[in-house]
């Protein structure tokens, strides 16, 4: 098993391998990127696994080879720390978000940003790509989410709801639904035709790091600092009939299937592998 991490120290641009003991004693090796001067708040890699764009919060965006072992890139443009960075699903361009209350849109080819979004009135905390590639939403410490056209760069729908900062987003994969959550704990369900909410509920005690819908869309997965992660039918959900909503008054319309505690570890990221394996990851703190 190769880890590849993105480390917050060193001003050069240089990799090295090292060995991490595994749980029955074996050595495990991983490869150490080293470049950034702050802190590395996101990490994504390319559809094929061949690149790793990192994001800090020195400002900039860095693309490193995962064969080479190697720092490709650094992109400058960003005025302030960048929260988060997403590679398009078709990979070669990339979307960022950041603290200057914009999002950009890059080539890996081009060490200038091709759009730059901006309307949010507070950071762009996270940003995710449509699966067509024409959109990319962004959700924002104004507590709302977004919705922008990649060709012009133009806000094309304002999706207002939330009553905190939205720290994460996902989209289905028939492009029709997005799913955002936010500090309080709460997640909404977007049609992205009408801009209606599908369902807005309270699962979580606490902020919602995290969104995942399955690959065939069948499920949405919620992990957050209340150290759970939490699965949804969002099938069953979306079929509800709006009269029946009316009739019974509960807009609670996502029906909880599962919910996954973990020791104590707040859980940051999820990701559905193309056999649906659902994959989380959070921190461990340990006592020494």
């Amino acid at each position: 098993m190769v880890l590849v991490s993105a480390v917050l120290q060193g001003e050069n641009d240089t990799t090295s391998s090292e060995h991490v003991l595994g749980p029955n004693g074996g050595k495990r090796s991983y490869t150490l990127f080293q470049g950034h001067s702050g802190p590395v708040y996101s990490a994504t890699f390319s559809p094929l696994g061949d690149f790793l764009l990192s994001s800090s919060a020195d400002s900039t965006v860095r693309l490193w080879s995962t064969t080479m072992n190697a720092n490709l890139v650094c992109y400058k443009g960003h005025n302030y720390p960048v929260w988060d960075v997403q590679f398009s699903p078709l990979g070669h361009y990339f979307a960022s978000a950041s603290h200057d209350r914009t999002a950009r849109i890059w080539s890996m080819d081009r060490i200038q940003p091709l759009r730059i979004m901006a309307g949010h009135l507070s950071d762009v905390d996270c940003v995710q790509w449509h699966v067509n590639c024409n959109y990319i939403a962004t959700g924002s410490s104004d507590k709302t989410v977004r919705l922008w056209d990649v060709q012009s760069g133009e806000c094309v729908r304002i999706f207002i709801g939330h009553r905190s900062m939205v720290l994460s987003l996902a989209m289905s994969s028939d492009g029709r639904y997005m799913a955002s959550g936010d500090e309080d704990g709460a997640i909404m369900m977007w049609d992205l035709s009408s801009g209606r909410c599908v369902t807005p509920l309270m699962g979580h005690t606490s902020c919602v790091w995290s969104l995942a819908f399955s690959c065939e869309g069948s499920l949405l997965a919620s992990g957050s600092a209340d150290c759970t992660v939490k699965l949804w039918d969002v099938t069953a959900s979306t079929k509800v009939p709006r009269t029946e909503e009316n009739k019974s008054g509960n807009t609670n319309r996502l029906r909880s299937l599962r919910t996954l505690p973990t020791k104590s570890s707040p859980v940051y990221a999820l990701r559905f592998s193309r056999r649906n394996l659902l994959f989380a990851a959070g921190v461990l703190s340990k006592s020494v």
